[in-house]
C-alpha cells in the first residue's frame, strides 16, 4: 500500500513540479558531461603538450565538481523542503487516518528514491548524448583532429555521477525523516490556513538603510574601477567584496519596506488594473525572501561576471595570440662579460664554456652543436644592448614615481633594452610591422604592454625626456610610444624597447643579447611538427640531439617556438572557460530553480486569492496578466541588481587581467553571456509561468 500510495504521489509531483525534476536532470547531465573528457580525449588527435593540458584539465575539472556536487546538494534540499511543506495538509490527513510519523516517512523515503532513480537514469542518458557535442567543443577549442570521432561512453564518469548524487539523496532523505518527526498534527491540518508573518518594517528606517546600502555599493564600485590598482593582495581585495555582499542584503531587506509606500502616492499606478495585487505579492515575497534573494543575485552576479570575462579572455587570448606569432622560432642567448652579470637581482657568473660559446651568433652555436639549418628560412639575427647608463628611471624621468606607485615591482635601476633601428627594421619587415628612421640624434620608444605604454606615454607628456648613452644624447622623435616588438609572446606583453641610431655607440662593455628569428622550411604541419620536435622537450622529458649536445657543452639557448605557443595559449583559454562555463551554468540552474520553487509554492498557497480575484470581476486575461508581471518581477529584481553589480565586477577582473583580457572583447563576450542566461533563465521563468498558470486554474 505504502509502495503504491508513494508511486502515485511520485507521478503527482511530476505534474506539478516538473521543474524540481527539470533541475535534477540537468544537474545529472552537466556533471557526467564535465566529468567525462577524460574518455573523450582518447579519440582527439593532439600533441603530447596539448594532451598534458587536457589531463590538467580534468584534474582541476574533479576538483571543481566537488564544490558543483555540494552546490547542487544544497539545492536538491531546498527544493525538498519546499515541496515538504507544500504538502503538510496532505501529511496531517495521513495522520487523522491513523497513519504513523514513520509510515510517512517511508511514503517520503520511496518517493526519494523514485526521484532520483528517474532523475538520475535520464539525466544520465541525456549527459551521454551531449557529451558527444562536448567532445566536439573540446576539439575545436584545441584544434584538434576529429578524423576518428566514434561514440563515446565514460563508466568512471557514469560511476562518479551516480556516487555523488546518491550522497546527496541520502542526506535528503535524513532531512527528510528529521522535518517529519518535527510535525504536530494541529500545524499540518491548519498549514494552508497559514501565511508568512511579514513584518510591516519602518519605511523612513527602510529608505535610510537603501540610502546606506546604495553609498556603500558605490564606493565598493569605485574601489574596483577607478582604484583598482589599490587591490594588489587578498587582504586589500577582501573589504570591497563584503561591501558588496552586505550592501546587498540591505537593499533586499529594505526594497519591501519603501517601494510600496512609494508607489501607493502614484494612485494612477496603484489603482490600475491588478497592480495593486501584484505589489502586495511581491512586496511579501521579497520581505520573506531577503536571505534567498541576496544569495539569489549574488549567484547570478558571478555567473554572468565569470562567463563574460572569461569568454573575453579566451577571444583576446586567441586573436592576440595569432599576432603575436608571426613566425616559427625565436631564440636567444646572453653575451657574458668576463665579470658575468646580473639577473632577476642575482649576480651570475658563466662557467668558461659559456662565456666562450656566449660569444658566438646564435647560428655559429647551432651548426657548432650539429644543426642542419637548411631545416630554417628566413633567418635573422640582431643584437640587442642594456647598460646601466639607460635605466627605467631615466626613461620616465620625474614621473617614475608615480609609474612605481601602480607598479611597486618596477626595480629603479633595470636597464632598458636598446636596438639599433636598422636590426629592429628587419625583425620589423618580417613580422609585418611598421618600420622606422632615425636621424643621428633621435631615439624611439617602442611597446605593445596597454597599460605600460599608457605610463610611458604620460612619462612624456610630463616632459620631452632626453636620454643618454656613452655621453651622447637622443631625443624622443614622436611624442607618444610607438607599436611594436620583437619576442613572440601569447598577448601584448612588450614594456618598452629603445630604439636609437645606427651610429649609436653600443659597445662590448654593455650586456649583450643574441635574438635570431626563422620560419621553419617546411609546408606541412606534419614537417612543422618534426622540426618543432628539434628545438622543444617532449612531454616525458625525451631531447633532440641538438638539445643533448647544448648541454654537454653547457650552453644555455633559450627559446621560443609559435607551435608551442599557441598551444599553452589555447590550453589556458580551454582550461579557464570550461570551468567558467561549468560554474556559470550550474550557479544559473540553482538560482533559477530556487526562484521557480519558490513561485510555485507560492501560487499553490495563494489559490484562494486567486478565486477572490475571480469572484470579485476578474478574468482570466486579467488573472493572467497579473501572475505574469508578478513572476517577471519576481525574476527580475535579482537579475537586475546583479548585472549592476557585474558591470563593475567585469571591468575589475579585465583590469586584473590586463595583458590578457581586452575591454574591446567583452561586448561579443557580453553578448554571448546574455544568450546563455536567456535561454536557461528565460526557460525557468516561463516554465515558471506555465505551472503557476495550471496550479491556480485549479481552483476555478
Amino acid at each position: 500500500m505504502l509502495f503504491k500510495l508513494s508511486f502515485n504521489n511520485m507521478k503527482k509531483s511530476i505534474k506539478d513540479y516538473a521543474i524540481y525534476f527539470l533541475t535534477l536532470v540537468l544537474g545529472v547531465a552537466i556533471f557526467y558531461m564535465f566529468n567525462s573528457i577524460d574518455s573523450q580525449q582518447a579519440m582527439l588527435q593532439v600533441s603530447a603538450s596539448q594532451r598534458s593540458i587536457i589531463k590538467l584539465m580534468i584534474t582541476m575539472l574533479s576538483f571543481v565538481s566537488v564544490f558543483v556536487a555540494v552546490v547542487l546538494g544544497l539545492l536538491i534540499v531546498y527544493a525538498n523542503n519546499f515541496l515538504i511543506n507544500r504538502r503538510k495538509k496532505e501529511f496531517g490527513i495521513y495522520m487523522t487516518l491513523g497513519m504513523g510519523k514513520r509510515q510517512i516517512s517511508k511514503i517520503i523515503l520511496m518517493e526519494t528514491i523514485f526521484v532520483g532513480v528517474i532523475s538520475l537514469v535520464i539525466g544520465l542518458v541525456v549527459g551521454v548524448f551531449a557529451s558527444q557535442f562536448m567532445s566536439i567543443l573540446v576539439a575545436k577549442m584545441f584544434e584538434a583532429d576529429m578524423s576518428e570521432f566514434q561514440f563515446v561512453f565514460s563508466k568512471d564518469a557514469c560511476i562518479k555521477t551516480c556516487i555523488y548524487f546518491a550522497v546527496m539523496y541520502v542526506a535528503v532523505m535524513f532531512f527528510n525523516t528529521f522535518t517529519v518527526s518535527r510535525y504536530k498534527l494541529i500545524n499540518l491540518l491548519n498549514a494552508t490556513k497559514k501565511n508568512e508573518k511579514v513584518k510591516i518594517k519602518n519605511p523612513i528606517l527602510c529608505i535610510l538603510v537603501f540610502l546606506f546600502a546604495a553609498i556603500m555599493l558605490g564606493y565598493a564600485y569605485w574601489k574596483v574601477t577607478a582604484d583598482a590598482h589599490s587591490l594588489d593582495t587578498a587582504e586589500k581585495l577582501l573589504p570591497p567584496i563584503l561591501m558588496g555582499i552586505i550592501s546587498t542584503v540591505l537593499v533586499f531587506w529594505s526594497l519591501s519596506g519603501f517601494i510600496i509606500q512609494v508607489v501607493q502616492k502614484m494612485k494612477n499606478i496603484y489603482l490600475k488594473d491588478t497592480n495593486m495585487f501584484v505589489l502586495r505579492q511581491i512586496n511579501n515575497k521579497i520581505n520573506t525572501m531577503v536571505a534567498s534573494m541576496s544569495v539569489i543575485c549574488l549567484m547570478l552576479f558571478m555567473t554572468i561576471s565569470i562567463l563574460s570575462s572569461s569568454l573575453a579572455l579566451r577571444n583576446t587570448m586567441q586573436r592576440e595570440v595569432a599576432e603575436m606569432t608571426p613566425v616559427d622560432l625565436n631564440l636567444y642567448k646572453t653575451v657574458f662579460l668576463p665579470e658575468g652579470h646580473i639577473e632577476n637581482g642575482k649576480e651570475v657568473k658563466p662557467t668558461k664554456e659559456q662565456r666562450e660559446d656566449s660569444k658566438n651568433p646564435i647560428v655559429e652555436t647551432l651548426k657548432n652543436n650539429g644543426l642542419d639549418m637548411n631545416v630554417l628560412k628566413d633567418i635573422i639575427e640582431i643584437p640587442i644592448y642594456a647598460c646601466n647608463d639607460l635605466t627605467w628611471h631615466d626613461s620616465f624621468g620625474t614621473y617614475f614615481e608615480e609609474v612605481n606607485k601602480q607598479y611597486s615591482m618596477l626595480l629603479y635601476d633595470t636597464p632598458e633594452e636598446i636596438i639599433k633601428v636598422s636590426d629592429y627594421n628587419k625583425i620589423a619587415k618580417l613580422y609585418g610591422l611598421e618600420q622606422y628612421e632615425l636621424k643621428e640624434d633621435e631615439y624611439i620608444v617602442i611597446c605593445n604592454f596597454d597599460n605600460m605604454k599608457n605610463m610611458r606615454n604620460e612619462a612624456i607628456k610630463a616632459g620631452n625626456i632626453t636620454i643618454h648613452i656613452k655621453e651622447n644624447e637622443y631625443h624622443l622623435k614622436y611624442n607618444e610610444c610607438k607599436n611594436g616588438y620583437i619576442l613572440m609572446s601569447t598577448s601584448r606583453t612588450n614594456t618598452g624597447i629603445i630604439l636609437v641610431p645606427d651610429n649609436c655607440p653600443l659597445t662590448d662593455d654593455m650586456q649583450e643579447r643574441y635574438l635570431l628569428v626563422a620560419n621553419y622550411n617546411a609546408n606541412t604541419d606534419e614537417e612543422k611538427e618534426k622540426i618543432e620536435a628539434i628545438f622543444s622537450v617532449g612531454s616525458f622529458g625525451e631531447k633532440s640531439d641538438l638539445i643533448k649536445n647544448l648541454d654537454k657543452n653547457g650552453i644555455e639557448l633559450d627559446g621560443l617556438t609559435k607551435i608551442s605557443i599557441r598551444e599553452s595559449s589555447n590550453g589556458l583559454a580551454t582550461i579557464v572557460t570550461f570551468i567558467a562555463i561549468y560554474l556559470g551554468i550550474i550557479f544559473l540552474i540553482a538560482s533559477s530553480a530556487i526562484l521557480a520553487l519558490k513561485q510555485l509554492t507560492e501560487s499553490s498557497d495563494n489559490k484562494q486569492r486567486y478565486t477572490i480575484l475571480r469572484k470579485i470581476g476578474c478574468d482570466e486575461k486579467m488573472i493572467n496578466k497579473a501572475l505574469f508581471r508578478q513572476i517577471g518581477i519576481f525574476f527580475g529584481v535579482p537579475l537586475i541588481l546583479a548585472i549592476i553589480h557585474s558591470i563593475f565586477g567585469i571591468q575589475f577582473a579585465i583590469e586584473m587581467m590586463s595583458g590578457l583580457a581586452s575591454k574591446d572583447d567583452l561586448l561579443p563576450s557580453a553578448i554571448a553571456t546574455v544568450v546563455i542566461i536567456g535561454v536557461i533563465y528565460g526557460a525557468y521563468f516561463l516554465a515558471t509561468y506555465y505551472g503557476s498558470k495550471n496550479i491556480i486554474k485549479e481552483e476555478q
